[in-house]
Order: structure tokens, then sequence, then C-alpha cells
């Protein structure tokens, strides 16, 4: 197992092992081309990015690397990037701006980040927004040159059962009001730790009543860390196992990826497996960026064995050697307890001569929760999407047979082993198999992780565990899936958590998130946010996704302003239309999810109004 070693501050990056600096033999072309008083920090430039030249992703590691240091990137670094990686300068300047990580210009003594995702929104986070650009006379996301502090608006820091949420420097602040905005502001509000805020998030043994505990048992365990004690409970205890037995397994369990699609992950695994190459890939895809979603976040914090396990396991059954982990730069400590992780597995030798790992970290793009679009920038490249045909599982990372699953889904897979996939199946309901680690936020009294078996009601879940909304008022809409997930609305609350069930209402399940809203909330202003999310997110490959977001959001700005009527409406179903089919992913093609299950009772009333 090869580990690719991390420093962290507020910026991290990754340096390979054992990677010699190139010694410059004169001066290249491009030094010349600078002042001499600039040569020396070129040369330091040199030392930071040559030892990423070799690596998977190199282009980015290497410009992380150059923030981690100078906390901006500048045109020297844009050129001696572009000479390293034979790449041109326009090339690299693109990889720069498609990632909010990265800057161009030198940053201010203080940045703030906050959340300004549906979690959030639900629990106040518009109200700390309007009293925060109050307080500095700014707005958040707009640079001002020579400002102390800059604002920039997140869109999910995987707190979302604490929100609203912000983040500076090593330390994150929960609970937020308006009324803290001044003391925000000014740096005297005190935050927490990352390891401090995260326990936020530890479980009662009144809130594990209830709920069945498949992946999460493992969460529980006192020193996440200690490969000792997970192996004394069973840990990487069927290795031995054959590959094919393992994808027989899979098979009879039924398990469906968790990661949003609910694709089944044996027709996946049967796909690598059968592809004759000697090189395969197993990637994990830890980029959870979904609003009201943290289970990876989780997993990885208090249970890496068990995801390492799994991507082992899963290595075995399609014939893979080589794995990676791509993991969002919004969860540095998940990044320190994997590293510790890897090392401490290296050090065992359970893998040898099986797998190597490596942990590669993302620089700031929702858009690379995708598959095809994380697998381009894991290659070092912006994050555009991939059309399909050919699928991953046939021509993937660098052109390989590749298996990609999120954190949840490889998690499940040593339960799944040691126990049968017959007793998985026997959890859940139909095609809905096994348990699902829901993860409750917004306005309510309490959120955290629910894994229960497939088939409990959206009401019963959020009820029973939720203990009603926060604000005391009643509920006035749910949305299940994530930012591209639907608005249930009240007569919706009864309807079973199941692939089936709720695609039969427009819904779906997505990674699991279900971010509670109560009777104040704003359903056309959820519609105009899904739009202007997309906007913002959106790869720019495919038109109907890049110009759909914008002309539905400023056509919801139009109903805010002017009021709907029979020809907005139509109009907002043709563009919906259009993204849904002709969207290269299912951003674009989902976003007319939220946006129609949240103007429901507006359209049907202007729709009662005028009948033609």
């Amino acid at each position: 197992m090869i580990l690719r070693g991390l420093a962290l501050s507020t910026q991290w990056w990754l340096v390979p092992k054992g990677v010699r600096v190139r010694e410059q033999s004169g001066i290249d072309p491009v030094y010349n081309e600078l002042e001499p008083k600039r040569r020396c920090e070129m040369t330091s430039l040199n030392s930071l990015i040559e030892p990423f030249a070799q690596t998977m992703g190199g282009p980015i590691r290497a410009l992380r690397a150059v923030m981690a240091e100078r906390g901006w990137i500048d045109e020297e670094a844009i050129v001696e990037v572009a000479e390293i990686f034979n790449l041109s300068r326009a090339e690299v300047r693109g990889i720069v701006s498609f990632y909010s990580d990265f800057r161009t210009s030198p940053p201010p003594a203080r940045t703030l980040k906050l959340c300004r995702a549906e979690a959030c929104q639900a629990r106040g986070a518009r109200a700390v927004c309007q009293a925060l650009e109050s307080e500095t006379g700014q707005r958040i996301g707009e640079a001002h040159e020579g400002a102390e502090l800059e604002i920039e608006a997140v869109h999910c820091l995987g707190l979302c059962a604490h929100g609203p949420v912000a983040w500076e420097g090593d330390h994150f602040f929960v609970g937020l009001r308006a009324s803290d905005a001044k003391d925000l502001a000014s740096g005297a509000l005190s935050g927490l730790a990352w390891a401090a805020a995260t326990s936020l998030d530890d479980a009662s043994p009144e809130w594990l009543e209830g709920q069945t505990r498949l992946i999460f048992e493992r969460a529980e365990m006192n020193d996440p860390l200690d490969l000792d004690a997970y192996l004394s409970d069973g840990g990487f205890s069927t290795l031995a196992r054959d590959g094919n037995e393992l994808l027989l397994e899979i098979e009879a369990s039924g398990l469906r990826g968790r990661g949003g699609a609910g694709f089944p992950a044996a027709i996946k695994w049967r796909t690598v497996a059968s592809q004759a190459t000697d090189t395969k890939y197993v990637v994990c895809n830890a980029d959870e960026g979904d609003s009201g979603t943290f289970a990876d976040r989780l997993i990885m914090e208090r249970a890496p064995y068990l995801l390492l396990e799994g991507m082992a396991l899963a290595a075995k059954a399609v014939g893979a050697r080589q794995g990676f982990i791509y993991l969002r730069s919004e969860y540095p400590k998940a990044a320190l307890v994997l590293e510790e992780a890897l090392v401490r597995l290296e050090r065992s030798g359970l893998l040898k001569d099986q797998l190597q790992v490596e942990l590669f970290i993302g620089a700031g793009a929702y858009i690379c929760g995708e598959e095809t679009s994380l697998l381009e920038s894991l290659e070092g490249r912006r994050g555009l999407i991939r059309a399909k045909p050919p699928l991953p599982a046939i021509s993937g990372l660098k052109g390989q047979p590749t298996l990609v699953h999120n954190v949840v889904t490889l998690s499940a897979v040593p339960w799944i082993v040691r126990y049968g996939g017959e007793r998985y199946r026997a959890l859940g309901v139909g095609a809905s198999t096994g348990t699902m680690p829901f993860q409750l936020s917004g306005n309510v009294k309490k959120g955290g992780i629910v894994e229960v078996p497939f088939g409990m009601t959206v009401r019963t879940l959020v009820e029973t565990f939720g203990g009603g909304t926060q604000s005391g008022r009643p509920i006035g809409a749910i949305q299940v899936g994530g930012p591209l997930g639907a608005y249930l609305l009240p007569e919706q609350f009864d309807t079973p958590l199941t692939y089936e069930a709720m695609s039969s209402i427009g819904a779906g399940i997505g990674h699991g998130g279900i971010v509670v809203f109560d009777d104040q909330v704003d359903l056309i202003e959820q519609a105009r946010y899904a739009f202007a999310f997309c906007e913002l997110e959106s790869c720019g490959k495919c038109t109907p996704c890049r110009l759909g977001a914008t002309r539905g959001k400023e056509l919801i700005e139009d109903i805010q302003r002017e009021g709907p009527s029979q020809e907005k409406i139509r109009l907002l179903d043709d563009l919906c239309e259009v993204m849904t089919h002709a969207s290269l992913c299912q951003l674009g093609g989902m976003t007319p999810i939220p946006v129609r299950s949240a103007l429901g009772p507006m359209i049907d009333a202007v729709r009662q109004e005028d009948p033609s």
C-alpha cells in the first residue's frame, strides 16, 4: 500500500514519498523572460511543483502545493506548472479558474467561509448572511482589494445537523444566529476546532434505539485508528476469499450504489471484472458535497479501516490492484485520519502485494462528485463531464476499467461478505435491500445519522428521530436527496423511503440526506436557489445545463418580482424538459426535480385560475 503524505494547514497538499526534485542545469528559456530578482522565486516554485511531475493528478496537486505555500497562484506559478507538465498556459489557467480552492490574487488577512446550502438555510443561514453583509458592508462572495476580511459562500461543510455553519482557519462556528454577525466579522466569536466540531455528531444510546447499524456499528469504536482492535473484531478476515465468491455475495445482496443513482452494484462489479486487461482501478468517491449529507465524512473519521477493507474486497473481486480515494477539501479531519490509517495499514502488511491506495484531495468543485468529472479531476484536469458511453467500468481512469463507488457503498461490503448477501437482502423492501444511513438535518431539534432498513416512512423517521422542528412550528416541506432532490409536501410525508416508492412520486433517495423546513419556508425562493446552484456548479460543457440554469434563475426571479402567469409556467415547463432530457449529466438533468416539486402549489394555483 502506498500513501502520499499530507501537510495540513488551512490548505493541504500531497507530497509523494521518495520523489527527488530535479536538479536544474542551466536556465530554461522561461526564466530569461523574467526579471533576475524573480529567478530565486521561480526556483522555489520548481521545488514545490516538480515532485508531482509523475503523480496521478499532478497539475492539481502541484497547484495545491503552491496555494499551501504562498496563498495564491500568480503568473509565474502558472508558467512553471505549464512547463513541468507540458501544458499550455491557457490549460493551466483553465484548471485554476475551474476550482474554487484556487485564487489568483493575494489573500486577505482573514477568509471566512459561510455555508449557504439548504440544511443551513432551513436553520436561518439567510438571516446570518444578511446580517454579515450589513455589518461588513460587503456582499458575500465578492472580493474587495485591500479588505482585511473576505467572506466566501460555500455549499456544505458537512456539519449539516448543526447549522448555520462557518469556517475560518482551523475553527468552525456552528449554530450561528444573525446576532453573531458583529463578533463573527470582528474575529471575536469563539469557534470550535475540527475535532470538537465533529464530536457534535456523537450518538447517544437513546438516539441509537430503533436503528439497525450495520455500517455505523464500527463508527462507535473508541479509537478509530486502533488497527488491532479492528482486526480482533473480525476486520479484514474475509480477504482470503475467492474473487468470484465476493461477486456472488454482492449479487445476492442486491446492494445498490448509495451515492445517488441507486445503480445495482453487482452490474458494475461484473462489468469491470469481465474486462480483459491487467490494469484496473477502484476509486472511492469521497467528494460528498450534497447539502444535508455527512455519512461519508463520519465513516472516514470514525471507521477508516471499514472503508479500506471495502475497497480491498472490491479490488479483489474485479481484479484491480490500484485504488484512489478522492476526498473533498472541506474535510480536513477525514484527511488526517485516512492518512494515519493508511500508514498503519501499510506497516501491518495486510494488503501487501494486493492493493495500493492513494489519497487525493480535490480542489473545490461540486460537479466532481459525478463519477466522470471526478475521473477527469483525478487525472489533473478540469472536472468536465465525459459523455457516456463508454462507461467508467469499461473505460475510466486513464482509459482503463474502473470501479467507482462512494464511501457508504464500499463500507457496506465487509458486512455483506462476512455475514452473507442473502442476510443483507432480508433487510429492506423488495429491490431496496439492506440498510441506509439517512442523514437528518435542517429545522429539527435533533439531527444525525439514522441507519435503518429501507421502508420506514419519511414522517416516521423525521418525527421519531428529529423530535419536531427547532422553531416549534409545523413542518412545511422536507427535501430528500440533496440539492437535486424533491421537496416533499405534507401530503407526501407518509411515503416509504424506498427507491421504488420515492420514484413513484417523482422523488429519489440520493445519498440519503433529509433536510426539514418548517411552514415558513419560501418554496419559490428554494426553486430559485436550485437553478442558482446549478448555474454556479455547472462544469459548463453542455448548453442545457450551462444556459438553462441561468435562464431558469432569471425566470424565477421574474416570477418573484411580477408574479406567475400561464406563459411563464409554460416556459418553465419547456425549460425543465430540455434540461431533463438533453443535459449530459444529472446536475442539469435533475435540477428540474427540486424546481418542479417546490413550485407545484404555485403552478396548480395558476392553472386553476386559467384552465386554458
